[in-house]
């Protein structure tokens, strides 16, 4: 009885460890809009430097509240390589709210919350440095109600 316990908690011990160390390692750009404002070329980016082959499923945690106008949110992904050079880019369209302008997420303390796939299996093969950049793709500036927007790598 006593080794059951001992392999429980190594693997509870085990759990943690790989849930904390995801999260942390896990967030490629953060952003937390204190005004609840984005401007339209107030670009998201992050340079990540690569030693080896890499690939990543992306994701996009986007928060927004009532405030925000639209029924939709449109962004750009883009990654560019060292030399500025766009390697990979890709225009989304995220639906937020129904027909009748129901938001498609259950309010939180005041806010939406969402997550979208953005690029499942994204490669990089050489070494270097990379910029990850997230483009606010909205009609209007500044786009009220973007309460914060995280890139992860699930």
């Amino acid at each position: 009885m006593k080794r059951v316990f001992i392999v429980l908690g190594l693997i509870g011990l085990l759990g943690l460890h790989a849930c904390h160390s995801k999260k942390e390692g896990n967030v490629l750009i953060s952003r937390t809009f204190q005004t609840y404002n984005w401007e339209r070329f107030d670009f998201l980016e992050q340079e990540i430097e690569i030693g080896k082959p890499t690939t990543y499923d992306l994701s996009l945690d986007a928060t927004f509240n009532s405030d925000y106008p639209f029924d939709y949110f449109a962004m750009v992904f883009t990654v560019f390589d060292e030399e500025n050079h766009p390697l990979r880019s890709r225009s989304y369209q995220f639906k937020l709210k129904d027909r009748n302008g129901t938001w498609l997420s259950e309010c939180t303390n005041g806010v939406y919350r969402f997550r979208f796939p953005i690029n499942n299996e994204l490669t990089l093969n050489e070494s270097g440095r990379y910029l990850f950049q997230i483009e606010n793709r909205m009609p209007i500036t500044p786009l009220a109600g973007v309460v914060e927007i995280v890139l992860t790598n699930q």
